[in-house]
């Protein structure tokens, strides 16, 4: 069984997922969001990769009844782009509203928003993954969640473990370094003194 003390400290430190970017409660409204880039970031597709790797994940902690799906294409020339759904002022929404699955290979399009719904896109290529979020919030109306007293301490803890951590790991690294040098050293003299009984 792995070690209890470490699955404590990794449960610990997933406070960050509900603390920071893109820590926010969406609307009402807020029906269904999309979101299209490239895998590679070349060509103005850095900052939606990092939106996506920071914040999505924060954003689906907090809203985890608004479908969130991820279009990863190969080709760095097209569109990156982040949609919004939301819901018309008194429409009432069919429950099994087609949405596709993510997809790595550019499979999951952005669907054409359903009838009551109207659609909000923000274009995400070439600009900062802070900026992508800072529209995101205003256009979308969401809410950010600040973090609780006990949610820093949290986090004041998880980075003084990784500090700590950081420095055990350079110490054994260190004293591994030096068994492995004592080792060569000792298979070069104990060679070295074959060498020479077998030239007697």
């Amino acid at each position: 069984m792995v070690g209890v003390i470490r699955r404590f400290n990794q449960l610990k430190a997933l406070v960050r997922i509900r603390t920071g970017p893109g820590a926010a409660v969406l609307p009402q409204d807020v029906t269904r969001i999309h979101m299209e880039f490239a895998h590679r970031m070349n060509d103005g597709h850095m900052g939606p990769r990092k939106f996506w790797r920071d914040a999505l994940p924060r954003l689906k902690y907090w809203n985890p009844a608004v479908p969130m799906v991820v279009n990863r294409t190969t080709d760095n020339n097209g569109p990156a782009t982040l949609t919004l759904y939301f819901r018309e002022p008194g429409a009432t929404l069919a429950s099994d509203m087609p949405m596709p699955s993510s997809s790595n290979e550019g499979f999951a399009k952005a669907p054409a928003p359903a009838q009551g719904e109207r659609v909000v896109t923000i274009d995400m290529k070439h600009r900062r993954s802070e900026a992508i979020l800072k529209e995101f919030m205003d256009k979308s109306g969401a809410v950010a969640v600040k973090p609780t007293p006990q949610d820093e301490l949290e986090l004041r803890e998880a980075e003084e473990r990784e500090a700590r951590g950081a420095i055990d790991r350079e110490r054994i690294r260190k004293m591994y370094e030096e068994a492995k040098r004592e080792r060569a050293m000792i298979a070069q003299a104990q060679s070295e003194a074959a060498a020479i009984r077998a030239s007697l």
